[in-house]
């Protein structure tokens, strides 16, 4: 199942409400004549891993129709359309609970439509394992860990304690999870070498995932319960809409990973993902995409830009072809251009644009 709710206002304003950051074909890659978006390259990660009649996408309801008419490979019912956002541990717990009443013994990984990540075979080695711990004891819950590169406060990190066997050394027991630490904590945990980027993708068994809902968020399994006894009627859609809304917003580390590790009927596992990994939530990470000239500037878009005296600069444009944007003596500048909305901002002011989002007037999130 691909995780494809969020708004994306760190991407505004390309980024809309009825065009989030997942929509959005901005994303170059090699080989590929146009730009593609977050969520179709996410679906192409699919291919050679999972059978296209077992491929879900969970998102807004809102995106269904965007997202049939864009993403290959999708039929209407592989489409959880949400009624609205109730964080992660809903999405999967949704998931949790539709599969399960196909099958109780269904095994389900949770992947993101917002990360890109290469290369795609180490990638399928990984889920594979992840597939093969939890096929072989239902008891465990399977989170991933991507080798860090830099000392990051913006995600969470996960330790590792001793190997499993029979992995081939992907896999490991987890000995602690660690939400965003202080840089001074965070520059430790990479030296040690025994910590990894928590990716936010796992591996659940239905049935286990539905129990530990049960115990830890009575209240959303109970909900969960009455959506999944209406599913494939023709009350599904009006037990959607009124239970759904209701459903306490939480994410899935703090419902379910964070009360399992001292929960004796479950064990979790890591599995180690050596792969190139780019979470594109911001404008800085998206720069990340785009092949800088020879003074570290960035641009992208159908229109054009002029550079004196300019460092580190990104400049986007999304408006008419030939709209050119200059910078004279700006470094580490954003620049953000769109028919109807422009932002500018020093790059490391990035994290706060959700602040500034709050004042966007409505016609224009």
């Amino acid at each position: 199942m691909i995780m494809a709710g969020g708004s994306g206002t760190r991407l505004w304003p390309v980024s809309r409400q009825g065009l989030p950051k997942q929509l959005i074909q901005f994303i170059d890659r090699p080989g590929r004549i146009v730009a593609a978006s977050l969520l179709e390259l996410a679906a192409e990660r699919l291919e050679g891993l999972v059978d296209r009649e077992h491929r879900f996408i969970c998102t807004g309801e809102a995106y269904r129709t965007a997202i049939l008419a864009t993403v290959p490979g999708f039929s209407d019912e592989q489409i959880l359309g949400e009624p609205m956002g109730r964080d992660t541990v809903n999405a999967v717990g949704l998931t949790a609970a539709v599969l399960a009443k196909r099958d109780p013994d269904a095994v389900f990984a949770v992947l993101t439509a917002d990360h890109l990540i290469e290369p795609i075979e180490v990638f399928h080695r990984a889920v594979e394992t992840g597939f093969e711990l939890v096929e072989g004891d239902a008891s465990r819950l399977v989170t991933f860990g991507i080798k860090p590169t830099f000392a990051a406060t913006g995600f969470g990190y996960i330790e590792q304690a001793e190997a499993i066997n029979g992995t081939q050394g992907l896999g490991f027991r987890v000995a602690r999870f660690v939400e965003k630490p202080a840089l001074s904590d965070a520059t430790r945990y990479v030296e040690s070498g025994r910590f990894f980027w928590n990716a936010g993708m796992f591996v659940f068994h239905a049935r286990t995932f539905l129990d530990l809902l049960a115990r830890h968020r009575p209240e959303s399994h109970a909900g969960l319960m009455k959506i999944a006894e209406a599913w494939g009627t023709d009350r599904q859609r009006a037990v959607l809409e009124a239970v759904y809304p209701t459903l306490p917003k939480i994410s899935v580390d703090y419902a379910i990973m964070e009360p399992a590790s001292n929960d004796s009927s479950v064990s979790i596992c890591g599995v180690r993902m050596d792969v190139q990994w780019l979470d594109v939530g911001s404008w800085p990470a998206y720069g990340e995409t785009i092949e800088p000239d020879e003074n570290l500037n960035r641009v992208s878009g159908p229109g054009h830009a002029i550079f004196e005296d300019s460092r580190g600069n990104l400049v986007v444009t999304s408006g008419r072809i030939g709209h050119t944007v200059s910078l004279l003596g700006c470094d580490d500048l954003i620049v953000i251009q769109t028919p109807d909305a422009t932002l500018v901002m020093p790059r490391d002011r990035a994290q706060d644009l959700k602040k500034l989002h709050e004042h966007v007037p409505s016609a224009l999130k």
